[in-house]
């Protein structure tokens, strides 16, 4: 088992700024891909970014040269580093890790933005 907690969310202003943590724990080996999905009321849960184990990534068109992910291996964290922001980034965004096929979420945390 995998267990995830993220940390970070909040309240944030049109073009500002946050980021997001996402501690693993637990079966932590063989974790092959970490990532960030949100979701928006009323629309179905969508891939902001995912990085993988040798650090390859790739983003959400929409928020391509705003979001930067990142992992810390040693510390067996993923980050989400969220710059420009706007009010359609407001969701919950949940932390995903694939280990062996399977799928482990985090509880989720809120990203509001206000315009």
């Amino acid at each position: 088992q995998v267990q995830l907690v993220e940390s970070g969310g909040g309240l944030v202003q049109a073009g500002g700024s946050l980021r997001l943590s996402c501690a693993a724990s637990g079966s932590i080996f063989d974790i092959n891909v970490m990532g960030w999905y949100r979701q928006a009321p009323g629309k179905q849960r969508e891939l902001v970014a995912y990085i993988t184990t040798s650090g390859n990534t790739n983003y959400a068109d929409s928020v391509k040269g705003r979001f930067t992910i990142s992992r810390d291996n040693a510390k067996n964290t993923v980050n989400l580093q969220m710059n420009s922001l706007k009010p359609e980034d407001t969701a919950v965004y949940s932390c995903n890790a694939i280990r062996n096929s399977h799928s482990y979420w985090g509880q989720g945390t809120q990203v509001s933005v206000s315009s």
